[in-house]
């Protein structure tokens, strides 16, 4: 069976129609489908959030990007509870943009302004990752989050990519997904990842 993946979203606020819209880039699903895996987006109903993990039983947690961390509450809340869910079960996590920052945040992290990270690109210091990754964020981690490693860092040092010593996570600070076509190494990475399920 193809593992389950849950995927969060970013909210969209519709305010002439009293809307707060939860979406999702098609293009994260497709990835997510192209890695061999079913994407299946979270609400943003923190409280509804644990009887959705238990009817669904997702085998793997994705953090998409979009939103800042304290802009949109139901959504840090939901994230919250993904992140506690993949702790305890042991389960594969990945944070995107957003995603990895959220990961920070929740490892009490702080987050600061960074410059020339919005609407580029750069390349990455270190071996086994894509040379050159998109980049669409104003904020990157003060440090390194407690219980992390650093993967990789941007040429002015930014941290671009962290993985956890313990669980089976890691957070990217680009959009994979945007790409086209998408790095045949951020989708063997992806596999990679989803692969470890079995080891919780």
């Amino acid at each position: 069976m193809k593992p389950r993946v849950a995927i969060s979203q970013r909210v969209d606020v519709w305010a002439e129609r009293g809307e707060r819209r939860d979406a999702l880039d098609q293009r994260l699903a497709r990835w997510v489908a192209l890695a061999g895996a079913v994407p299946v987006p979270v609400p943003n109903h923190p409280e509804a959030l644990p009887d959705w993990l238990a009817a669904l039983s997702p085998d793997a947690v994705i953090l998409s990007g979009g939103n800042d961390i304290g802009a949109i509450p139901e959504r840090d809340a939901a994230e919250a509870r993904l992140l506690a869910y993949a702790r305890d079960g042991r389960m594969p996590l990945l944070g995107l943009c957003r995603g990895m920052q959220m990961m920070a945040h929740w490892a009490g992290t702080a987050l600061v302004p960074v410059s020339g990270h919005v609407g580029g690109r750069h390349r990455l210091a270190a071996g086994g990752w894509p040379v050159e990754v998109n980049s669409f964020h104003n904020f990157a981690l003060a440090d390194c989050p407690p219980g992390y490693e650093v993967a990789a860092r941007s040429g002015d040092g930014a941290i671009e990519a962290i993985r956890h010593r313990t669980l089976p996570w890691e957070g990217w600070m680009w959009h994979p997904e945007r790409d086209d076509p998408v790095d045949p190494l951020d989708t063997a990475r992806l596999v990679a990842l989803l692969n470890r399920r079995g080891a919780r």
